[in-house]
């Protein structure tokens, strides 16, 4: 991912915290918290404190945190100028998002409800207007399940109704949970960013880059931000300004906001959770061995993406049924692999905690 900062005024980089996008990761967390093992006891009381109404909600629309973080949750960055900055609090942040027009919140929305992307240089996609936009953006909701494509009927039927849902939604979130939590997070970020804002005024923007992790740097001409990630986009500041924004709830995500017209976005993790104590030298052998086959590394970069069951896998990956049941029980067995039975299906999927624990758990394995 690469960011274009040429001409770019030293003024116009901002280091802030953003209560929205925070929440944000929060959702992401409560919604996927293999990502995240150092969360596990905060999702627990969370998930267990939930009113059964708001954990209803949460479903509704979770593909906008799920499996990627949806623009929704940076809306500073799609207003017109782009030198606007996140709110100080979640309603400055929210009125900032009630600022959007129906055409960017539609697009930003429908990016994740319906898997569609964008690309520098491009138009984007506005399926309010576009029949031939809308009618493929129908057909890949449709693809997605019945609840991306109930959430999108009632988005391209009605965005004001919907841009309210979600604001009420949110602010429920609030409520139930996310002030607590904010008020506890927001001291040790907010001094993240002054630490990075006094780097920028003493030392400039690379040494700035360089204190958010080894994965951003700056070019030797001062031109060109690059983050190293499994993802390509390319977006620039422009006349406008870049924001950094740390996150704790994040972490390890390091996301790159780089749509097109949008102001660019550096949103990075700040510190990370301890993880739990390794498994024996034999557990360890055990899942080692299970990944060192092909067939089986190609089979976690399906799981990984989203649960299947073995006749998907049989399809996906041209192998009949017994063979994929018999790599999935090398992988279940090593315990990297969960399962779980959906009325008669059984979905399979890659246990991300346990995969992500392992290279500090063979470094201590050899050590201890």
């Amino acid at each position: 991912m690469s960011i274009d900062i040429a001409g770019l005024r030293p003024e116009r980089v901002a280091v802030m915290t953003s209560p929205l996008a925070e929440l944000g990761m929060a959702l992401h967390a409560l919604a996927e918290p293999g990502h995240h093992p150092g969360l596990q006891g905060w999702v627990t009381g969370v998930t267990a404190g939930l009113d059964r109404h708001l954990a209803d909600r949460m479903c509704d629309a979770d593909f906008l945190w799920r499996s990627t973080f949806s623009d929704l949750f940076l809306p500073y960055a799609g207003i017109p100028g782009r030198t606007a900055l996140p709110g100080a609090t979640l309603a400055e942040d929210l009125d900032l998002l009630d600022k959007l027009t129906d055409e960017q919140f539609v697009d930003a929305a429908m990016e994740f409800a319906c898997a569609q992307c964008y690309n520098p240089g491009h138009a984007t996609h506005d399926a309010l207007s576009d029949t031939g936009v809308r009618r493929r953006a129908m057909e890949a909701a449709a693809a997605r399940g019945p609840r991306q494509l109930r959430f999108s009927e009632r988005l391209l039927a009605d965005p004001p109704r919907v841009r309210a849902w979600i604001r009420q939604f949110l602010e429920d979130c609030d409520e139930a949970f996310f002030a607590d939590t904010w008020s506890r997070l927001s001291h040790q970020l907010a001094a993240d960013a002054r630490h990075k804002t006094e780097l920028l005024r003493r030392k400039g923007l690379a040494d700035a880059l360089a204190a958010v992790g080894p994965s951003v740097a700056l070019d030797e001409s001062g031109t060109r931000i690059t983050v190293d990630k499994l993802a390509n986009g390319v977006t620039t500041t422009g006349d406008g300004g870049l924001v950094l924004i740390p996150t704790s709830l994040g972490w390890p995500h390091l996301m790159v906001l780089h749509r097109p017209g949008w102001q660019p976005a550096l949103h990075y993790p700040v510190g990370s959770p301890q993880l739990a104590a390794p498994p024996s030298v034999e557990q360890l052998a055990l899942r080692l061995t299970a990944l060192s086959h092909p067939v089986r590394m190609r089979l976690c970069r399906s799981l990984a993406r989203s649960a299947s069951t073995t006749s998907e896998l049989t399809q996906v990956h041209g192998m009949t049924a017994p063979e994929i049941s018999r790599h999935l029980a090398v992988l279940k067995k090593a315990g990297l692999i969960t399962t779980r039975r959906r009325g008669r299906y059984v979905l399979h999927q890659l246990d991300v905690t346990m995969v992500a624990r392992l290279g500090s758990d063979f470094l201590e394995g050899i050590l201890r």
